[in-house]
């Protein structure tokens, strides 16, 4: 079997440092890794399948060397400016960022749902976004049995999928409230908090006890670009141009893994059982439904893993078609890193 030459752009971020775990996980039939990241990054030791990497600069020059695949998660700057040197050289780029995600001749893949999609690719392949991609991995199976008319995303996205700093914002806004607790157990005749503040590294409001409305830019629409990239990504990867979608995508303290509840309306009838018989065999999708047991996806029991997860599998009694789903997964794993493994994977196995 070939051997293959992968390099891992943004190798020190929280995406990138996954993808090097997902790698070693799966020992892929490659021969030779190469790290990179910006400047600041540069030159520190990454411990990677038994071997010590220093991360090298990324540069125009970086991928002179010659690679079979790339993965970047290193943002939508660095992606459209190094993402097409490194496809000039011949090398696959696997695209974590938003940068190429709705260009037309760059295929957005979700393995599960179309890996057909991989061979039309012309040297990059956008992965799409966390949230999205977990919604249709769910769908997708519903829409090819019933036809889907319309879908409303609500999405209660954990702070993992702000970065570090999101994640930083909820940790400080944690030991805030840890030390206004021990101040008012200590004097417990005073009612007012210590002036314990703390500066916000990502969010707009404190994530801490709160849940934000708001995640990425907002739109003159009043949209936010993050409810916009759910619809308009679903469309893509479904090939429903015209489907309707709305979305309302929520920032809450959770630390890792994206909840979403997703209603969705189809063209046809359908039968609950043959409904849940699709979900349960659908590559990558795991049903996890008995309320008599409180048996339904959550976060805390989800995070690490690679599936998705839905529960709460229920008809829409208020319209003539539908159905009610609670669709789980890590963002950081399924939502970006192994997405992006996986369609390396698919390619080695073309």
């Amino acid at each position: 079997m070939k051997k293959y030459k992968l390099a891992v752009v943004g190798a020190t971020g929280l995406v990138g440092r996954t993808v090097l775990k997902v790698l070693e996980e799966k020992n892929l039939p490659i021969s030779e890794y190469s790290l990179f990241a910006s400047a600041r990054s540069s030159g520190k030791n990454i411990s990677f399948m038994g071997k010590n990497y220093i991360v090298k600069e990324l540069n125009e020059h970086s991928f002179d060397e010659g690679f079979d695949f790339a993965i970047f998660s290193a943002g939508s700057d660095t992606s459209k400016k190094y993402s097409p040197i490194a496809a000039s050289k011949g090398c696959i780029v696997v695209d974590n960022s938003s940068a190429f995600r709705m260009d037309s001749n760059v295929p957005l893949v979700v393995p599960e749902v179309n890996p057909e999609e991989i061979k039309n690719n012309h040297g990059i392949i956008a992965n799409p976004n966390c949230s999205t991609i977990q919604a249709v991995v769910a769908l997708k199976p519903l829409d090819d049995k019933y036809k889907i008319k319309r879908i409303i995303y609500s999405t209660y996205q954990a702070v993992s999928g702000a970065g570090r700093n999101g994640v930083l914002d909820l940790e400080n806004g944690i030991r805030n409230y840890a030390d206004n607790q021990n101040y008012l157990n200590t004097y417990t005749s005073n009612t007012n908090l210590k002036n314990t503040t703390y500066e916000l590294s990502k969010f707009p409001h404190p994530i801490f006890s709160n849940c934000l409305p708001h995640i990425d830019v907002f739109l003159e629409n009043g949209y936010t670009k993050e409810e916009e990239k759910m619809i308009n990504e679903t469309r893509k990867i479904l090939k429903r141009p015209d489907l309707k979608i709305t979305a309302t995508t929520v920032r809450v303290p959770v630390f890792n893994c994206h909840s979403e509840s997703i209603n969705v309306e189809f063209e046809h009838e359908f039968d609950m059982n043959d409904l849940v018989d699709a979900l349960k065999s659908f590559p990558g999708l795991v049903v996890q439904d008995n309320v008599k047991d409180n048996l339904y996806p959550l976060a805390s029991s989800v995070s690490g893993k690679d599936e998705v997860f839905v529960g709460r599998i229920r008809r829409d009694d208020s319209i003539p078609y539908g159905v009610n789903l609670w669709v789980v997964a890590d963002n950081i794993r399924k939502g970006a890193a192994t997405n992006a493994v996986q369609i390396v994977e698919k390619m080695i196995m073309l």
